[in-house]
């Protein structure tokens, strides 16, 4: 059976961002995701997963400078002494949180990222992480949630993969995008799974919980779990209502939180 990780950028923002972990821990989750530790130190979020017996999934690198639309680093020319400092600072927090997983944004096309200063970056990034145990992972994402975002497809995910050629480098594979960005999420399971470091979920049209959209989760969850994938699935959904009130999807689905 899968195991699922909640994501704490869209999940219980009922409460305040370190009390997510508790109210997560409270639902059944054994493990959380989310956005951006950075705002708080290490130390104190490491602490709130172990009161909670709590594993750190994922998380990403700094993306640059969030409030005025970057989207990442890893893609963008000329700010590789940025990306290497970010790639230190998240694996500092990775370190201190037990974090076996760090996704690396590429930025936006329209920003000037452009597929040389990505394959360079990731080596060089993957190499870093290597070091520490930890794997790098790059995800697509739809260009109707973010227009002008470099990596789409699970298709060019792969090639990138294959030409940066680090063994530590994987896909997040974003089951939401997918759908939205191509379609034929099922077969991509089959095709692309043994990819897959990290998976995470929502249902479109509306980005909420996996029991009702145009995608059977009931199905994709028995073929990521018949593919023997290992690591976590990440919820990273809005919420229809409470967050606590939305998790009857996983009984619908035959699944358990944690």
């Amino acid at each position: 059976m899968p195991r699922f990780a909640a994501n704490l950028s869209f999940m219980f923002n009922e409460v305040p961002f370190l009390d997510r972990f508790e109210a997560a821990a409270k639902a059944g989750f054994k493990a959380v995701e989310f956005l951006f530790p950075y705002e708080f130190p290490a130390r104190e979020i490491a602490a709130r997963l172990k009161v909670n017996g709590l594993t750190q999934a994922l998380f990403n690198l700094p993306p640059g400078d969030w409030t005025k639309g970057e989207r990442g680093l890893a893609g963008m020319p000329g700010r590789e002494a940025e990306f290497e400092a970010a790639m230190k600072t998240a694996l500092e927090y990775a370190t201190a949180l037990d974090c076996q997983r760090v996704h690396a944004m590429p930025g936006l096309r329209h920003h000037g990222a452009d597929r040389k200063t990505y394959v360079a970056n990731l080596r060089k990034g993957a190499r870093m992480a290597a070091a520490s145990g930890i794997d790098v992972i790059i995800e697509p994402i739809n260009t109707r949630d973010i227009p002008g975002f470099f990596l789409n497809t699970t298709a060019e995910a792969r090639a990138v993969i294959h030409e940066v050629g680090e063994p530590n480098l994987g896909l997040q594979f974003d089951l939401y995008h997918r759908q939205i960005q191509e379609g034929d999420t099922a077969m991509a399971i089959r095709e692309f799974g043994h990819l897959a470091r990290h998976y995470q979920i929502a249902n479109p049209p509306d980005r909420g919980e996996p029991d009702d959209g145009e995608m059977n989760y009931r199905y994709l969850f028995r073929m990521i779990d018949e593919s023997g994938f290992k690591g976590y699935v990440g919820c990273e959904y809005k919420p229809r209502k409470s967050t606590v009130e939305g998790l009857k999807w996983a009984e619908a689905c035959g699944v358990r939180l944690g």
